[in-house]
């Protein structure tokens, strides 16, 4: 099983500065290698054609769909309330979103979990309390975690790196990037820097 590493991008596209796709691109080409679709409310058609096209751009299984529905692939990432997805569990990577030690200890069969808020963030503003690095590790996921929230600088993604994570998920410093794949290098380069 491949579980998210290094750098895994969010989606908004109400945030983003240019089509998303384009900006998609730009992280990828940057050195991003996981997408996590979001973007919940489009309809089903225009949101099966972006998890085509991103598909298109990874490595096989490096798209994550977030909510229960993985549009035709293999990997969902739930929020902190929502249910497995209907069908075989067995077919389906599960990631979910944890806030803190009640979330993480209540995971069953997630293949990997999001911790969040890392940092105070542009993007959730009042969202919170940050965990901080130390604080996430603190909760002792019994799965791979990916630090989420306020991760905009290399700095940052040396702390969480630090702390244990598996991978550091970035949404507003990509999304509203003026060069994304610049951000996307320059997180990417932190993330294997010592």
């Amino acid at each position: 099983m491949v579980t998210p590493a290094g750098l895994v991008v969010l989606t908004d596209r109400r945030l983003a500065v240019r089509p998303l796709t384009e900006v998609v691109r730009a992280a990828v080409d940057g050195g991003a290698r996981w997408v996590v679709l979001r973007d919940r409310d489009l309809p089903y058609v225009e949101r099966r054609a972006l998890a085509d096209a991103f598909r298109a751009m990874l490595p096989p299984g490096h798209l994550i769909v977030a909510g229960p529905d993985p549009l035709g692939g293999d990997v969902v990432h739930l929020d902190t309330r929502e249910q497995f997805p209907r069908g075989s569990l067995h077919s389906v990577r599960i990631g979910r979103s944890c806030h803190n030690a009640a979330e993480v200890h209540a995971l069953s069969i997630e293949d990997y979990v999001t911790l969040s808020p890392i940092f105070s963030t542009d993007t959730k503003p009042g969202y919170g309390p940050a965990l901080a690095p130390g604080g996430a590790a603190a909760l002792r996921a019994p799965v791979p975690w990916v630090a989420l929230g306020g991760i905009v600088s290399p700095d940052r993604v040396r702390q969480c790196a630090a702390a244990g994570a598996a991978g550091i998920a970035a949404l507003g410093a990509i999304m509203r990037a003026g060069d994304p794949a610049q951000v996307a290098s320059d997180l990417v380069g932190a993330w294997g820097a010592p």
